[in-house]
């Protein structure tokens, strides 16, 4: 029974699979069979025979290593048990696959004994990577390789904000995050989990989420975490299990953004 963590470099192997399935429907003549999820206060939550088939080939190959680990996936769901489970997202930002526009990406988590300890973002079209090896934070792409690492102490009327869907804003009016926007330099919208990775980067100071799986975000918790920033639910708890979700580049941002969101 293997119950090792695997290596980074099994990682990357999973994700050059699952850029590879993705891949071919991206931006194709290929028509692609769309139906809709539920999802709190989103009336469209898209998913496509890419996001199956790319999930698909992902287990495959995990069990053909780790057949003792557990698997968590957004399109089939929790198969065995242990200590060790994967968390995927074969196609985290679906709606904007279905655009062309290149900020989704293949999300891999790894957690063990339910705390996350490695995690990959990659992103086939362009050819970036990020992830976190269990100690520290790396990213690889066209012109920009080496070690992440969030950007600290700067002021909140310095920071750059960003939340993926403005229509969540007023669907949870209660957390003050208009008041939090006022505060800060800048907010963006619509960068799916591209957002999270550029705040391991630096070049983000806080992503803050409403409703997102444990797949959305298991990945994530490592790379922020050892690229120096801080990842908890909005009310200050551990985000493994999702939810509500606030990330930083650091303890000090991190704790003035929760104060103001929650009142």
């Amino acid at each position: 029974m293997i119950q090792e963590l695997p290596t980074i470099t099994f990682f990357h192997t999973l994700a050059d699979i699952a850029g590879k399935e993705a891949l071919r429907r991206f931006r194709s003549n290929q028509a692609l069979e769309v139906s809709s999820k539920s999802k709190r206060g989103m009336p469209f939550d898209p998913v496509t025979e890419a996001d199956q088939e790319t999930e698909r080939v992902m287990r495959e190959h995990i069990l053909s290593r780790y057949p003792y680990h557990a698997i968590s996936g957004e399109e089939l769901g929790l198969t065995g048990g242990g200590p060790i489970q994967w968390q995927l997202d074969p196609i985290n930002g679906t709606r904007a696959f279905l655009c062309g526009l290149p900020v989704w990406g293949t999300l891999i988590g790894l957690l063990h004994n339910g705390r996350a300890k490695m995690g990959m973002m990659t992103q086939p079209f362009t050819r970036e990577r990020f992830w976190a090896d269990g100690k520290m934070a790396w990213r690889r792409g066209l012109n920009s390789n080496g070690m992440l690492m969030t950007r600290k102490n700067i002021p909140l009327n310095q920071a750059i904000l960003h939340t993926n869907s403005p229509e969540l804003i007023d669907h949870d009016a209660y957390l003050r995050f208009k008041e939090l926007s006022k505060l800060s330099l800048m907010t963006r919208y619509g960068g799916e989990c591209y957002a999270m990775a550029m705040l391991a980067a630096g070049h983000i100071d806080i992503c803050v989420e409403y409703a997102l799986k444990p797949y959305d975000i298991a990945a994530f918790i490592p790379i922020i975490e050892q690229a120096g920033g801080v990842v908890t639910t909005l009310k200050g708890e551990r985000p493994e299990a999702g939810g509500q979700i606030l990330a930083a580049g650091c303890a000090r941002i991190h704790e003035q953004a929760l104060k103001i969101l929650n009142g």
